[in-house]
């Protein structure tokens, strides 16, 4: 299964030695920089110079390039997804086969992923959770009604922009590269804290199993960790085939009651006990989200992130340059600092008080009350003055 690789402190601080970088894809697609080396590709920054836009090229391992078995599956994959149109999704443009190199040309993403926006703030407090869910269920419903199955939702194929767009990855990859049959240690340890049952038990893998792996991700997005752990990837595996997910509140003090119901259907170990897709899921959150009154949240950016420190590199070499070329193309201009945008504070998430929620909410019901009394107290045009008051009031809570 395609993971996403960590990037070593430094890496992007030193000479560029990937042979990949600056060379031309099928005579159209630049490698400008590296972003990222997972298990079984490597992720660049590049510009389509047909089309003068820039891309993300996600290059395949060379060991993939002679499969036929794999080629097939990852032509038609890639050509489902196309298809597949939903702001929550990250576009594919195009696929190819160049020299020993298969490759996928995506829609590029300034910012980061989930993963990276975890360890950097660590727990979410519920609003942001539920801001990060649901563009990611929207674009899980319209697959699933495609008859399309992730196989893979992680924080790491979660993409969240630098303009607060949330957006998920790499539909496909994990059928293209199981049709290969190659399989590594690392791929499995990628994977295996977000498998489902069923795929651990017989590898199969229905829009309920993408379901069961967000389930975790919720969990991890409340608490900051998995429900599993082990020495191993297949210990870590196995263990949901008799244990049920824990209770989020039981982890970490002031997860609200309906997120506990949520991901305990969401993670059932029995498919039929769970939502059936994406659209039921996304449903339920809506429901929760109304009963909690959760308020709108932009979701910030990474920003120590792989995807900006290969900008800065690729910007550094090109100021390098003798000759400067204009592009028309959106030019990031978010510099990378090791200063974070938020102070690293305990009991905060983006500078928000884990806790304020919670007395937030506390108090928009209190104010409900009041108001209820106000407008049931006051008539005639008096009352009707109260009634817009309130409801510019709700508005705002």
């Amino acid at each position: 299964m395609q993971v996403s690789g960590r990037i070593r402190d430094g890496a992007y601080d030193e000479p560029v030695t990937d042979p990949l970088v600056g060379a031309l894809l099928d005579g159209r697609y630049r490698v400008a920089a590296k972003i990222a080396t997972g298990g079984t590709s490597t992720v660049y920054r590049g510009v389509d110079e047909r089309l003068d836009r820039p891309v993300a090229l996600k290059v395949m391992d060379s060991r993939y390039a002679g499969d036929e078995q794999f080629l097939t599956r990852f032509q038609l994959e890639a050509r489902s997804v196309a298809r597949l149109k939903d702001p929550g999704l990250v576009a594919v443009y195009d696929q190819g086969l160049d020299a020993r190199h298969p490759f996928l040309v995506m829609e590029l993403i300034e910012g980061g992923t989930l993963r990276e926006l975890l360890a950097e703030r660590g727990p979410m407090p519920p609003h942001a959770v539920a801001a990060v869910l649901r563009p990611v269920l929207g674009a899980l419903a319209v697959a699933h009604r495609a008859g399309l199955v992730h196989r893979d939702v992680k924080p790491e194929n979660v993409l969240i922009s630098d303009d607060g767009e949330v957006k998920i990855a790499d539909f496909g990859l994990v059928r293209a590269v199981a049709a290969a049959g190659i399989t590594s240690a690392s791929v499995i340890l990628g994977t295996a804290a977000y498998l489902s049952p069923e795929q651990v038990r017989d590898g199969k893998a229905t829009p309920r199993s993408d379901v069961y792996a967000l389930g975790i991700v919720t969990y991890e997005l409340l608490t900051g960790q998995t429900p599993f752990t082990g020495d191993s990837g297949l210990s870590v595996a196995y263990q949901r085939l008799d244990t049920d997910v824990p209770r989020p509140s039981a982890r970490i003090e002031g997860v609200p009651r309906e997120f506990d119901t949520f991901v305990a259907q969401a993670t059932a170990r029995d498919p039929a006990g769970r939502y059936a897709d994406a659209l039921e899921m996304g449903a339920a959150l809506d429901g929760l989200a109304d009963d909690l009154d959760l308020p709108e949240f932009r979701v910030p950016a990474p920003r120590n992130s792989a995807q900006h420190r290969s900008a800065a590199m690729y910007r550094g070499r090109a100021d390098q340059t003798t000759e400067k070329v204009r592009h028309p193309t959106r030019q990031l201009t978010r510099e990378w600092s090791d200063e974070p945008e938020y102070p690293d504070t305990p009991g905060q998430f983006a500078g928000i008080e884990i806790s304020e929620f919670i007395w937030a909410r506390q108090h928009a019901q209190r104010m409900v009350l009041i108001w209820i009394a106000v407008v049931l107290a006051i008539t005639g045009m008096v009352a009707a003055a109260a009634w817009t008051i309130g409801s510019n009031l709700a508005g705002l809570l």
